[in-house]
């Protein structure tokens, strides 16, 4: 009995095992975005990416130090969104998550505009320091400085009350194994404040009343407080200004965040009006939008009529007329008219949540720039210290004067600064992703803009991408007598119902333009590049697509619009049935869009899976010298792999399913507004609105940002290459050393503003006032 109990319950172990081995979760990645408050240099951000990176739930990390946000993936089944953001605050941070029904992860307080208190505080105390110092540089001396003892009370104020953030932060990056800037500034003053300190005490005899003899005049002791003082000072004001940029002029999310008002005028059971917040809205009530105001969700027109502008979203300014049925997206600004929308969505489930949320994670992202900065500045801070040891040795052998070789050190200590390396790229990828939203361009991530700043080459897909993408049918040839042209439209519209082709679609309208119900079918099968067939009760085995895909032989005498048109056929059980010619319009600025690109020095090539004859006339068109018809979607991501094998940087344009291989081979790919799901999760930037204007833009706005980030870069590098051997050899003071750190982040900032204020060619022609050529500057990103 021992033996069998002890057999079954080792069965029964077993059996437990296996089942809860199969019921193991799969790993499931998902998504967070944390907006973070407290990060004071890329160091900051390093440091959480260190900590994040070391937990085994994190698949990857971008921290974002210009934007104060943190990208993570991570997996489902091993964490949660709200142990990631106890992590990140055990850093020494502040994480905080997005809202369900919110646009946009918030801090918990907004840093750039409380009342800077403590700043204040800090030039208070420095007022005294700078008359003293007045007094120097006219003749004076130190007869205007405050008394030592004045001096000392002053600079421990600020030494040890106004700086604690300064001390807070050094420590909390201490502890995570990195070395911010804050370590810098910290060591630098302290010893400052400290070998004064031990002057002042060593004047004198030695009694406490001799420490309050000096009057600061030039029997007084050699103290230093007064550049602790200014140090502390400066660098704090370049960071509350840096602050101020990054927050209220750089990032165009806040920009986009106030597109929603606060308050709506909802409709009561009643039938009255009242303004509720926004935030009490829910799906399904009815709002009311009037003229200058701007909509408050994505809905549908109940009531009511008027032109929308919806910019904002498709970077086009041209009104759009809203009637009964239309949707609204949130953001719309009502031009003209009164409208009554029912709520579809809010928040971030709305078109304008969506592009919040795209630009968020894009601006989140890193270059491969950036990357090269990172590693930099992860060794820059121990570099520095090493440096200023040094320093301080060598300046003391050769000078013999210790408070010679303190400053020289300290000088090194300060004018150091990875903040400008930090920002250099993120500031620049801000900018340059806003300003490309503004036209209607949403790149994925930094990559992606960086990939499109590059390109070369553009491969244009033909329909819905050179044209409007609405085929009509403007002939037709049926081979069976038997069927008559309606018949053989109605089986090809039952099929192409099931594909997403704009062909497909003028059919399936055609048909219903027609009065032609849809019959049933089964086994939908769809052939990249050639058609789809599916099983028709009673008739058999249905192919609608190219003509070898359908088996017809079209004869050779046909009339000329076939020449110039895409061909439907239509076959049964491989016996051709007939054929349709659609004809497409070019888009109104497609020519301009060309010329534009091939002014640019881009080299502009057609690829469609359309016959030859058909790309050719279009081609002709247009201009384009390299035109391919007959392409299937193998064809076009091997033609474009040649010529990247060939040295040429390739984007690519299209909007459907047989676009997506070439889109993924492509180093740069373009959604076309309205294209399919697989087409935008495979492009690298969605294009928002169907002018193809917009590629353009997004390859100059690219270019732009590039350079921008290439100037960051260069004067950062130049900055701390030049800084600190002036430093060293002691021709920068520690306070002119703290101010020029300060404005050394400052113009990296105010060189990426400059990108805000991009224009495109056509934004320059539309513009009332002849360009300066300043403006002109700005436009071409220079």
């Amino acid at each position: 009995m021992n033996d069998f109990t002890k057999k079954s319950t080792h069965q029964a172990n077993e059996v437990e095992t296996e089942i809860t081995a199969a019921n193991q979760s799969q790993p499931q990645q998902a998504h967070l975005q944390l907006a973070i408050d407290g990060m004071t240099c890329q160091a900051c951000a390093s440091r959480i990416e260190k900590v994040l990176n070391k937990k085994s739930a994190i698949h990857q990390v971008n921290v974002n130090f210009a934007g104060e946000t943190a990208n993570v993936d991570y997996d489902s089944t091993q964490t949660t969104p709200e142990e990631i953001t106890e992590w990140v605050n055990k850093t020494g941070f502040v994480a905080n998550l997005q809202a369900g029904d919110s646009l946009f992860a918030q801090t918990d307080k907004d840093t750039a505009t409380e009342y800077p208190w403590r700043l204040i505080g800090l030039w208070i105390c420095l007022v005294p320091f700078l008359v003293g110092m007045a007094g120097m540089l006219i003749g004076q001396g130190m007869a205007w400085m405050p008394p030592v003892w004045i001096q000392f009370i002053l600079a421990t104020i600020v030494q040890f009350g106004l700086a604690l953030p300064f001390y807070k932060s050094a420590w909390a990056s201490i502890k995570g194994g990195l070395a911010n800037m804050d370590v810098l500034v910290v060591i630098g003053t302290v010893t400052i404040w400290a070998y004064s300190t031990y002057l002042w005490f060593a004047h004198g005899d030695g009694s406490f009343g001799s420490l309050f003899q000096s009057s600061g005049s030039h029997d007084g002791p050699p103290v230093y407080f007064e550049a602790g003082v200014m140090v502390i000072a400066f660098v704090r004001t370049g960071k509350y200004l840096e602050e101020r940029t990054k927050k209220h002029s750089l990032n165009s999310i806040d920009l986009l965040l106030s597109l929603t008002p606060d308050e709506v005028e909802q409709q009561q059971p009643n039938g009255d009006f009242h303004n509720v917040a926004l935030k009490d809205v829910q799906v399904g009530d009815i709002l009311r939008a009037k003229q200058g105001s701007r909509v408050a969700t994505d809905g549908t027109v109940t009531e009511g009529s008027g032109w929308c502008v919806e910019s904002h979203l498709t970077g086009e300014s041209v009104p759009l007329k809203k009637e009964q049925g239309d949707e609204l997206l949130a953001g719309a600004l009502v031009e003209n008219g009164s409208l009554l929308y029912r709520v579809r969505a809010k928040g971030s489930d709305t078109k304008l949540g969506d592009m919040v949320q795209a630009l968020s994670d894009a601006q989140g992202s890193k270059s491969n720039l950036a990357r090269l900065a990172d590693r930099v500045t992860a060794v820059f801070v121990p570099v520095v210290v090493a440096i200023a040891i040094v320093t301080f040795i060598v300046t003391w052998w050769i000078t013999g004067t210790v408070s010679t070789a303190l400053m020289h050190s300290v000088s090194v200590l300060v004018i150091a600064c990875p903040c400008a390396l930090g920002l250099a790229t993120p500031a620049a990828i801000m900018a340059g992703m806003g300003v490309a939203a503004r036209h209607g361009v949403w790149f994925k991530d930094a990559q992606s803009l960086e990939a499109a700043g590059d390109i070369d080459t553009v491969v244009l897909d033909k329909t819905g991408t050179l044209t409007i993408g609405r085929p009509t049918i403007v002939d037709e040839v049926m081979v069976d007598k038997s069927l008559a042209a309606d018949d053989v439209l109605q089986i090809a519209a039952s099929v192409e119902v099931h594909a997403s082709h704009p062909l497909a679609t003028a059919l399936i309208n055609a048909a219903k333009d027609r009065g032609l119900p849809l019959l049933p079918v089964t086994d939908v099968s769809v052939v990249k590049g050639a058609g789809i067939q599916a099983n028709i009760e009673g008739l058999g085995t249905v192919k609608v697509g190219t003509a070898e895909f359908a088996s017809l032989t079209l004869p050779k005498l046909m009339p000329k619009v076939w020449q110039i048109a895409s061909t439907v056929a239509i076959s049964i059980n491989d016996e051709p049935l007939g054929a349709f010619a659609l004809a497409d319009d070019l888009k109104a600025d497609t020519p301009q869009a060309v010329t534009a690109l091939q002014d640019a020095g881009i080299k502009v090539i057609l690829m469609s899976g359309d016959k030859q004859s058909v790309v050719d006339h279009v081609a002709g068109q247009l201009g384009i010298e390299a035109a391919y018809g007959g392409m299937s979607p193998r064809d076009k991501a091997s033609q474009i792999a040649v010529l990247q094998t060939a040295g040429h940087k390739v984007a690519m344009a299209g909007d459907g399913v047989n676009d997506a291989p070439a889109m993924a081979t492509a180093d740069a790919s373009f959604a076309m507004f309205e294209g399919t799901d697989v087409a935008q999760h495979s492009a690298s930037a969605r294009l928002m609105g169907e002018s193809l204007m917009h590629i353009d833009a997004a390859q100059k706005i690219a270019q732009a940002t590039l350079r921008n980030i290439k100037q960051n870069l260069f004067f950062a590098f130049l900055y701390n290459t030049l800084g600190i051997p002036l430093a060293a050899f002691g021709f920068l003071s520690p306070m002119i050393a703290a101010a020029a750190m300060a404005l050394s982040s400052i113009s990296v900032l105010m060189n990426a503003l400059r990108l805000t204020r991009f224009k495109t060619a056509v934004e320059l022609e539309n513009t009332v006032s002849k360009p300066t050529a300043e403006t002109q500057k700005l436009a071409d990103g220079q």
